[in-house]
């Protein structure tokens, strides 16, 4: 294998091509650690988050515990309790409705771009990928390997439409929604409803219909709502 040639300027890695390597704070590294016990129900709502317990369990010293902890607040998952300490964001109504709203508002806007890439195929393509992991998990619906299915698929959406922005934006609810699908894992007594649903859309993107797609999206949103709702977890 015939190796790039240095630049006679010197620096031997200029014409390599190579991305440099990032390598993540501490504070990052505890940040998505915590965000990930957020997210997978670890840490469910209310739970508060004594530091030096933490500290313990981790393994770091306080220092970078309290940054990524200010990060989490910065995100709106934690909330600082005057003389009581930092605890796990409450899914309230209004925060669950206006999550909702932010998520149908990307997602639809993801879809629109899909279509209008012409797209709809190879996006349909990953998203019945998805489907057939949770149809794998049909007789787990309430299981935390069918809320990650579920995930993949929407997150699976937003990722079709090339835009790192849409993208962006997504990934910071991604976290809030998996606490919403964590939550209405007790209202889904088959998974049937649910196969049904992401099917549903996935065949429409398929189509590249753009009309039915975006109100099987928008109906799959309502249902998630309501469903969140209606079982309670939003206080």
């Amino acid at each position: 294998m015939t190796l790039p040639v240095a630049d006679a300027g010197g620096d031997p890695g200029a014409s390599t091509g190579l991305e440099p390597v990032v390598r993540e704070s501490t504070p990052s590294l505890i940040a998505r650690t915590l965000r990930r016990a957020i997210s997978d129900g670890t840490f469910p709502p209310g739970t508060q988050l004594g530091e030096a317990g933490l500290a313990r369990s981790l393994g770091v010293s306080r220092g970078p515990l309290r940054e990524a902890m200010q990060r989490l607040t910065q995100e709106g998952l934690l909330v600082s309790h005057r003389n009581r300490g930092l605890f796990v964001a409450d899914l309230s109504p209004e925060a669950v409705q206006d999550m909702y709203l932010l998520r149908t508002t990307v997602e639809t806007a993801a879809l629109d771009r899909v279509l209008d890439l012409g797209l709809g195929a190879q996006t349909a393509d990953a998203l019945d990928a998805a489907v057939d992991v949770m149809a794998g998990l049909a007789d787990e619906p309430r299981s935390a390997a069918m809320v990650a299915a579920d995930l993949d698929f929407h997150h699976a959406l937003v990722e079709a439409a090339r835009s790192p922005r849409l993208s962006r934006v997504h990934e910071t609810v991604l976290v809030e929604t998996s606490m919403c699908l964590h939550a209405m894992r007790s209202t889904y007594t088959d998974a049937q409803a649910r196969l049904t649903e992401h099917r549903a859309i996935a065949d429409a993107v398929r189509a590249a219909d753009p009309a039915p797609a975006r109100t099987l999206l928008v109906e799959h949103m309502r249902d998630g709502l309501a469903r969140v709702l209606g079982s309670g977890a939003a206080t």
